[in-house]
């Protein structure tokens, strides 16, 4: 099952996140928000504690 983890304000930076995740190994994927122009970040569950200490060093 996919997971949000993130939502990203931009498409542009949505795909800069999923690259960066991408690149450190973790399956990424991303879609519109239904709300608004937003971009959902989506990971497997299994992975959820990893990509989240990812995730920080990333945004930070």
């Amino acid at each position: 099952m996919w997971t949000v983890i993130y939502i990203a304000p931009s498409a542009r930076i949505a795909e800069r996140i999923q690259q960066r995740l991408t690149d450190e190994g973790f399956l990424v994927k991303v879609r519109e928000a239904r709300v608004s122009k937003q971009y959902e970040i989506l990971v497997p569950e299994g992975e959820l504690n990893e990509v989240r200490d990812v995730l920080g060093s990333i945004l930070h």
